[in-house]
């Protein structure tokens, strides 16, 4: 592995933020120097229901906690085991990264609002923060969309698995569906920051919701409405259809296998992941169409349904993908085994401790 490229460092994410905001300030900066343009902005959480913050927290915070504990764990039994350093557990290790920097830009926020009732944001960070969400869900879409390629190849090609999914390969899966995040979030936020924004500060949202941020310009936002919904229609589109090709290509080769006990396996792993694929992409499409058409729907209904898509897929990312993996699963038993040892009786034989994980 010394002399080979090493894609758990793809996603080592250091100076990112800095870099992005480096390429996103020359238009900011236009926008704030203007009279008309707010220093802030005030993100209200659950419109109508802001008594009902605080019950609404318990939910979000234990969603939370899962995130971090889930992913987290992922992380350090893959980076630590390296029986588990092949693709496969690249692609997990790389949606991790995701899962985690996706919640942690948008919960940690949102749950000051619930708390202790910060809703301050300023003009930077609410475009920051827009920028990670929207960056980070087109490259979780290509590294899903690369998690069933690779799964397509080790049932339907395993002859030429290890061939066409080597190391370096695998390092450049993972910048290209970073390059392509960031290079089609990049120009809806310069057309978004350059737009001004005088119809007040109140944003109806728990976080910076790109179409909620629109509602406040009191110019044309046409060219940025545009842009995203295709941008989106196409991205989600295109990844969508072909990681649709490739589990049902995994499907057909499933109902060969003479054995039916195998054949159960593999539908309840493959409908495990499709579950978690459509959770993703349909209530992306969902709360994104609710947001831009305004359909007769109370406004905390919309903001919950977009709340719920930001937490639920990445608290469920590793229990689906990671914990429903033997190898994975396994270590996970094994380190929790190691630190719950000296707080557990004695079990008499050590041997038989041991096999209990």
């Amino acid at each position: 592995m010394s002399k080979r490229s090493n894609p758990l460092k793809v996603f080592a994410f250091q100076g990112t933020s800095e870099k992005l905001l480096v390429c996103l300030r020359p238009a900011m900066s236009s926008v704030n120097h203007s009279c008309s343009n707010p220093s802030a902005f005030l993100l209200t959480g659950i419109p109508g229901l802001e008594a009902a913050h605080i019950w609404i927290s318990i939910p979000f915070s234990l969603m939370y906690f899962m995130v971090l504990l889930g992913n987290g764990t992922v992380l350090i039994v893959i980076r630590l085991d390296k029986s588990l350093h092949e693709p496969m557990y690249y692609f997990l290790f790389m949606l991790a990264v995701i899962d985690l920097v996706f919640s942690t830009a948008v919960i940690p926020k949102m749950l000051s609002i619930f708390w202790l009732d910060s809703k301050e944001i300023s003009f930077e960070a609410c475009f920051t923060q827009m920028f990670f969400i929207h960056t980070f869900t087109a490259v979780e879409s290509g590294v899903l969309l690369a998690m069933s390629f690779d799964r397509y190849m080790a049932i339907c090609k395993p002859l030429r698995y290890a061939m066409v999914l080597t190391n370096p390969r695998i390092a450049q899966i993972g910048l290209l569906s970073l390059a392509r995040g960031i290079g089609v979030m990049i120009p809806l936020t310069c057309l978004l920051a350059r737009l001004p924004y005088c119809k007040g500060n109140r944003i109806p949202h728990s976080y910076c919701e790109h179409m909620a941020i629109v509602e406040l310009a009191c110019a044309d936002p046409t060219a940025s409405d545009l842009y995203s919904l295709v941008v989106a229609t196409l991205l989600v589109g295109a990844d969508s259809m072909f990681i649709a090709f490739s589990y049902s290509m995994i499907l057909r080769s499933v109902l060969r296998l003479s054995s039916q006990e195998a054949r159960l396996k593999a539908f309840s792993t493959c409908g495990s992941h499709i579950s978690v694929l459509l959770l993703f992409y349909l209530g992306g499409l969902l709360s994104m169409y609710l947001q831009m058409f305004s359909l007769s729907l109370a406004p905390h209904t919309q903001v919950l349904v977009a709340d719920l898509y930001l937490t639920l897929p990445p608290m469920l990312n590793p229990i689906i993908y990671g914990m429903k993996t033997k190898q994975i699963r396994k270590q996970v038993f094994h380190i929790f085994g190691l630190v719950l040892a000296p707080f557990l009786p004695p079990a008499g034989d050590d041997r038989l401790h041991e096999e209990r994980w």
